[in-house]
């Protein structure tokens, strides 16, 4: 089961109801975190959930309502003793601006490890996450992610005790790992089934609309996206800024068919966004306008 919480729906400015734009999952007790705009941590706090088993952060893009938010995080969690190491995933220059930021979080009690992005798509196996990052059009470089957990075949006991495979070695094979039992290699493939349908959640914003972000939700069991603006008055706006309406998002959503569509990154100046629903809905029926703290359980197919 995949925990989700949107923490912050808020683009370009905090506001006292909404905090900027932040995602954080849970699964199997390790925590990921897609940006970190003002406000985060007092948005988890609230939710009653803890920064401190955070392992991952994978950044969009630069740009100060996503990043502004670290310095503090950090800070918080140097308090808690955390020692384990905090991998960072983002464009080319995440380092450098991280170090920047550092600037008032200079000494640490645990070590960052920096992955930097420069290819138009790249995938990351971390923490029992698949992570795979894809460039999208935004005024700067800027990245979409895709965060999936594989499910592995179902274990199958008649093929073990064909194999005369003693039960203590079960438990391990399910797992993936490949052993030697009597001088023979037994590999997983020969005991499980073929891997099941696993979890799946894109995430995308500050972008025009692109392939690659259908491609990328295809089937997804929840797509969050960016829809800036509601008011259809401001397409120009969006087109000249690189941003995205309400209703381009939910025809992306409409090609890719997820499950449930979530809009987020919502301009200061949209300050009912649920009254575009019915409009947004006409596109795309499963489609959620949610608040700050909006939370969601995925789970495996049974």
């Amino acid at each position: 089961m995949l925990d989700v919480c949107l923490l912050g729906t808020g683009g370009m400015m905090p506001l006292p109801y909404r905090y900027l734009t932040s995602l954080m999952t849970r699964y199997n007790g390790s925590s990921l975190m897609i940006d970190c705009g003002e406000g985060t941590q007092v948005a988890v706090r609230k939710k009653g959930w803890s920064c401190h088993p955070v392992d991952i952060m994978c950044f969009t893009h630069y740009h100060g309502d996503h990043i502004s938010g670290l310095p503090g995080l950090l800070l918080t969690m140097g308090n808690a003793e955390r020692k384990d190491p905090l991998i960072m995933i983002g464009p080319k220059g995440l380092e450098r601006v991280v170090n920047a930021l550092r600037v008032i979080a200079p000494e640490l009690p645990f070590p960052l490890e920096f992955i930097e992005i420069t290819e138009p798509k790249k995938s990351f196996d971390i923490k029992g996450y698949h992570i795979e990052a894809f460039r999208v059009n935004h005024n700067i470089v800027c990245y979409g992610y895709t965060i999936s957990i594989p499910r592995i075949g179902k274990f199958s006991v008649e093929r073990a005790k064909e194999l005369n495979l003693p039960v203590q070695y079960w438990n391990r094979l399910q797992k993936g790992e490949t052993l030697e039992v009597d001088g023979t290699v037994i590999t997983p493939d020969r005991v499980l089934g073929p891997a099941r349908k696993g979890i799946k959640l894109t995430y995308v914003t500050d972008s025009r609309p692109t392939p690659v972000i259908a491609e990328q939700a295809q089937d997804a069991d929840l797509f969050i996206c960016e829809g800036m603006y509601g008011e259809k008055e401001k397409i120009g706006k969006a087109k000249e800024y690189k941003h995205m309406t309400m209703y381009e998002a939910a025809q992306l959503a409409k090609t890719a068919e997820p499950k449930q569509l979530w809009l987020t990154h919502y301009s200061p100046s949209m300050t009912r966004p649920e009254e575009f629903t019915e409009e947004v809905r006409a596109i795309f029926p499963n489609t959620i306008i949610p608040k700050d703290g909006m939370t969601t359980e995925l789970d495996f197919e049974s």
